[in-house]
């Protein structure tokens, strides 16, 4: 699995080489849509690794007798600690 870091290190450098050429070219409205993208896919991919992150932990096994809401609310409890 590739580390958080080196992912929003890769979508900067897109992103980077992007708003570097429309800077050169004299393009103030792309650069600001650039900027704006960039926002957003950055908060989009942090969300996706979020809940990448909380899959890869297993969580411990639920109690025999615990009804479905109070798992998920023990798994609620679980990811709340990170």
């Amino acid at each position: 699995m590739r580390p958080r870091e080196r992912i929003l290190g890769n979508l900067e450098s897109i992103y980077r080489e992007s708003y570097d050429g429309a800077k050169a070219a004299g393009e103030p409205h792309r650069m600001v849509d650039l900027e704006n993208a960039y926002m957003r896919d950055q908060l989009m991919l942090e969300i996706l690794l979020d809940i990448r992150d909380l899959f890869s932990v297993a969580p411990a096994a639920p109690s025999p007798g615990k009804s479905a809401l109070e798992q998920l609310e023990a798994i609620r409890r679980l990811t709340k600690l990170r």
